[in-house]
């Protein structure tokens, strides 16, 4: 990692050494905000974000994430997490509890297109992706002499639906060995077994060109430009077992015309890529996702 990056996240980790997340879901009712700001006072943190949303008014589902300063919250993390599970049982929650300096440990996987992955490693670099990139792994070599510049370790794993579990035992080694946090599919173009897909749910995040739900799965360009549409778009989703179905994060278009071939539509879709895949990380780093069903709700 070379000395510019390592100073931003060094200025990151200090800056927010007192910085934490909650992440709230939970039955709706009469209380709930309260009860959970009384013992954020109680414990001396200072509310400095707070976003939250009912689902139905009447007997819906609650959610709520706050981002909270508490002065020495390092040797204060245990007993808040401690303290905080009578509040929580008194409202069903389910909920979580992050610290912002402890980034979370990403690992990308591409194949032959490295557009996305680029998109990733310049944000990463400029300090505007907070996370450590951790590993990159890929079924084609072509990535390794731009992912090595980054000082960034790259594995070449070949692979192909015949051997997928003994590719998926290689990758599932390298993840434990790097400690990930959070996998991102920039344009790997390999479909994942369940047993993988559970191991790292809601934790995976995909790039599926096209608007979904149009045109799932493999040649989304060509199957565009055949049916005439008018906009092209790209989709950014947690990975399920169910091809290009999971919950969606975040999506994007740009207008395409009849001058326009498959080619042309590609090279305006491809910025659209990069562009929906940098913020579905970022708010995935940022603690700004909640999972329900099959849907996100994005603060």
């Amino acid at each position: 990692m070379n000395r510019y990056i390592e100073e931003n996240i060094h200025t990151f980790q200090d800056k927010n050494r007192n910085r934490a997340r909650l992440l709230i879901k939970c039955p709706d009712q009469p209380g709930i905000v309260a009860a959970v700001s009384q013992f954020l006072y109680a414990h001396g943190a200072n509310i400095i974000e707070s976003d939250q949303y009912t689902m139905d008014p009447i007997g819906g589902e609650f959610f709520i994430r706050i981002e909270f300063e508490c002065e020495g919250l390092k040797e204060k993390a245990w007993q808040l997490e401690k303290d905080f599970l009578s509040v929580a049982g008194t409202f069903n929650m389910d909920w979580k509890i992050t610290y912002v300096r402890e980034m979370k440990n990403m690992a990308v996987f591409v194949s032959s297109q490295p557009h996305c992955l680029l998109e990733l490693l310049w944000e990463w670099q400029r300090g505007d992706l907070m996370a450590n990139i951790a590993v990159v792994i890929s079924n084609h070599e072509n990535a390794r002499d731009l992912v090595e510049s980054f000082d960034i370790p790259f594995y070449h794993i070949p692979a192909n639906k015949n051997i997928r579990e003994q590719v998926e035992e290689k990758q599932q080694q390298l993840l434990q060995d790097y400690g990930i946090d959070v996998i991102v599919l920039a344009r790997y173009m390999q479909i994942l077994t369940p047993t993988f897909v559970e191991a790292y749910h809601n934790r995976i995040i995909n790039i599926h060109h096209s608007f979904l739900p149009a045109f799932v799965g493999a040649k989304p360009y060509e199957r565009a430009y055949e049916r005439g549409v008018k906009m092209i778009g790209a989709t950014s989703h947690y990975v399920t077992n169910d091809l290009d179905e999971g919950p969606i994060i975040e999506q994007d278009i740009s207008r395409v015309d009849h001058r326009d071939d498959v080619e042309d539509m590609k090279k305006v879709g491809q910025s659209v890529e990069r562009s929906v895949l940098a913020r579905a990380v970022k708010w995935h780093l940022d603690d700004r996702i909640i999972v329900h069903e099959n849907k996100t709700i994005v603060f």
